[in-house]
């Protein structure tokens, strides 16, 4: 039984207990295979329980062009893919995972992704894993983004990314899209497509539903669970990624989700801006020199010379508690270090590392000290989002023009990032 040549077949498989009908796939494991079900889901079997092995129809060539179903009665939608998990299989050989090398291979492995949509137009602006991405890809994918946005054929916008720093794309996103009239939905795979436990396939079929919905926003969409029942559409801006593995990695954090949507419907669950016929304009101005630092007990101050040497404009520090940091009496004081660099130019925004909760920094005695050196507190902001908007708001010239300006426009609720109703 050569189960090895005929990966791509459709096949039945008999085991001791039952007969299955499905596509071929290999799998990371020595001595397993998987099986694609009719429904879209895989499962594994080990070699040697299986009985029998027949090829019912031969698979489709990859080498030839993939034409996805088309049908007058769906909306008309378009796909950017930027690599990811979410666009990458298992390679034997190599015993890891590769890009997948064209659109029409990855859409083959997600055709339910078509049993509500048509993909009207594929752009793919190019293949890496999100930790290899920086503001350049983000204001990349906002290109190509409103170019489908202000495309009269297009009622919404899927964006497959990689993870790990997903979060970070979708809070670009949020203030690169200025006036947004259609769904910009970003989602991911934890576990590649070639896994019995791959999270891809529900989290496209819930994008695709999002996006021919009427929530105009940028929004991550992912499992609201470890099981396949539903998906959360996340605001881009208050969402997290919070575990490393786990397939509902993607939390929204100091907020709630737009909606739940399962393979079948679409339910509301907070407010959102409704789609609309407005243009969309790309602003994607973004100062690269600017940090994101976490403050840690005992820390030397003096790291802050680095960032002014180096030319920075300006930096996101993570506070402890409700925004704290070394102060007056401590061994290493930040008190005086943090006024020295503001004199000279530096921007200090102060984020949690709570991740949950809001900063107050009229509490504690240490907090008002921090306070009066000229931190912008930025209440219940995510670090992420703080450090993304801060490089967005450095970058617009005609904001950077005083302190006061960039505040102002620090503390301005521009894409949710602030919740204002969330009790302290």
């Amino acid at each position: 039984m050569e189960i090895d040549k005929n990966f791509g077949n459709y096949v039945e498989v008999e085991t001791g207990k039952k007969i299955y009908e499905g596509t071929l796939l290999p799998s990371p494991e020595t001595g397993a295979f998987l099986l694609k079900l009719e429904n879209g889901y895989n499962i594994g079997f080990n070699k040697k329980d299986i009985l029998k092995l027949k090829v019912i129809r031969k698979g489709k060539d990859e080498k030839k062009e993939f034409n996805p179903p088309f049908s007058e009665d769906k909306k008309n939608i378009a796909v950017i893919i930027t690599g990811g998990t979410i666009a990458a299989r298992l390679n034997p050989e190599k015993g890891g995972v590769d890009w997948l090398t064209t659109p029409d291979v990855m859409f083959r492995f997600y055709p339910e992704l078509f049993d509500k949509v048509n993909v009207k137009k594929i752009e793919v602006p190019f293949m890496k894993a999100s930790e290899d991405m920086d503001y350049k890809d983000w204001q990349e994918i906002a290109k190509v983004a409103v170019r489908l946005l202000n495309d009269s054929e297009i009622e919404g916008i899927i964006i497959t990314h990689g993870t790990d720093f997903l979060h970070y794309t979708s809070a670009a996103l949020s203030f690169f899209i200025k006036n947004l009239n259609k769904p910009v939905v970003l989602t991911y795979s934890q576990r590649s497509i070639d896994r019995g436990s791959s999270d891809a396939n529900l989290n496209l079929q819930c994008s695709s539903i999002a996006a021919i919905s009427d929530i105009a926003e940028v929004m991550l969409i992912g499992h609201a669970t470890e099981n396949d029942d539903f998906c959360y559409a996340m605001p881009g801006a208050k969402v997290r990624k919070m575990h490393s593995s786990r397939r509902d990695a993607f939390k929204v954090v100091n907020s709630e989700p737009f909606a739940k949507i399962s393979q079948n419907k679409i339910e509301g669950i907070s407010k959102y801006k409704i789609r609309n016929k407005g243009k969309v304009v790309a602003d994607s101005k973004f100062e690269e020199k600017v940090a994101l630092v976490k403050v840690y007990p005992g820390q030397d101050p003096d790291i802050l010379d680095y960032y002014l040497k180096k030319g920075y404009k300006g930096i996101v520090l993570e506070f402890s508690g409700l925004g704290h940091a070394p102060t007056l009496r401590a061994r290493k004081s930040w008190i005086k270090k943090l006024k020295e660099v503001q004199e000279k130019g530096l921007i200090v925004c102060a984020s949690a590392q709570t991740i949950y909760g809001r900063l107050n920094p009229l509490v504690y005695s240490n907090g008002r000290e921090l306070l009066e050196t000229g931190i912008i507190y930025l209440e219940d902001m995510l670090s992420e989002t703080a450090y993304v908007k801060l490089g967005w708001v450095l970058g617009h010239k005609e904001w950077a023009v005083s302190k006061e300006k960039i505040k102002e426009k620090m503390l301005e609720n521009v894409a949710g990032e602030f919740n204002n109703r969330l009790v302290e």
